[in-house]
Order: structure tokens, then C-alpha cells, then sequence
């Protein structure tokens, strides 16, 4: 019951976040430069970067791994794909946001604070 509240807790969190926004390094500008939001059903019909994510998760801490998520599916004009994973953990949200080339194969890994909670 502990853990779904603190889900619950995190997911609202992450919902406030992603309305009115928070303090974003610049790493974030770069890393998501010429991407735009696209949908998760684009995510899920791309088998070769969502098993790539899905890999990328299970090879975090298991601390980590607890929190992972919201996750955020982004492109831009040339093909390419981004893949954005919000993680709480110690009080802080860490975006890890994972690049891929027009072929799927991942190009880039960033990860980043973009903000904090309290539990």
C-alpha cells in the first residue's frame, strides 16, 4: 500500500511537472532540438527502439528501475526517434532521454535533474 501511494504521489507530481512546468537545465534544449511530441502508439508500433528502452530500464539500478516512468515518445523531420524516461528517486526527478538515427539505433543517451519532489 506504502509503494502505491508513493506511485500515486510521484505520477500527480509528474502530472503538476509536465502542466506547469519546472527548472530545466539546458541539457534538455539539446537534447530534444528539432524533436516534437508524438504519440505512444507510435512508440509501441516501433518494436526495435521499445525494446531498446525496455533494455535500457533493466539495466538501471533497482531503485531506479521502481521509479521509471512517465515515458515519452518524441521525433522529428529527418526520422529520427527520442525516447524521454522520468525518474523520481531521492527527491529528485532524472530525465534520461535516449536518441536514436532514422534506423533505430540508439545515437546518444542523455540523462539529466530537471527538477525535485518530497515525498
Amino acid at each position: 500500500m506504502k509503494k502505491l501511494s508513493h506511485l500515486l504521489r510521484f505520477v500527480l507530481l509528474t502530472a503538476f511537472i509536465g502542466t506547469f512546468g519546472c527548472t530545466v537545465t539546458g541539457h534538455r534544449a539539446d537534447a530534444l532540438a528539432g524533436f516534437h511530441f508524438s504519440s505512444l502508439g507510435n512508440l509501441q508500433s516501433n518494436v526495435v527502439v521499445t525494446e531498446d528502452y525496455r533494455n535500457y530500464i533493466q539495466g538501471l539500478s533497482p531503485e531506479e528501475r521502481r521509479s521509471a516512468g512517465p515515458i515519452q515518445y518524441f521525433e522529428n523531420e529527418a526520422g529520427q526517434h527520442a525516447v524521454m524516461i522520468m525518474i523520481g528517486v531521492n527527491n529528485k526527478v532524472w530525465r534520461h532521454v535516449l536518441i536514436y538515427d532514422k534506423n533505430n539505433m540508439r545515437i546518444k543517451t542523455v540523462k539529466y535533474v530537471s527538477g525535485d519532489y518530497h515525498s
